[in-house]
């Protein structure tokens, strides 16, 4: 049980994030002025960070699983 209260903030905060990048990644892709490339370009960006965003996610939750805590510990 205590690990989900140390998992509440990351999983809080890469929800947000990802809803503010999935915000951006509809605001540029329904943007009716811009040409089609520089829509997929400039949608690549958020929708990468989404991704980035996840894959830190995942091994914040290994590392709190494992008892890894404290990062600074280990240098």
């Amino acid at each position: 049980m205590q690990h989900w209260k140390k998992m509440i903030a990351p999983i809080v905060i890469t929800v947000l994030a990802a809803a503010v990048f999935l915000l951006w990644l509809l605001a540029v892709a329904l943007s009716p002025g811009l040409p089609l490339h520089i829509k997929i370009i400039a949608g690549l960006i958020p929708a990468a960070l989404i991704g980035v965003a996840v894959f830190v996610l995942i091994e914040r939750i290994r590392e709190i699983r494992s008892g890894e805590e404290d990062d600074l510990g280990q240098y």
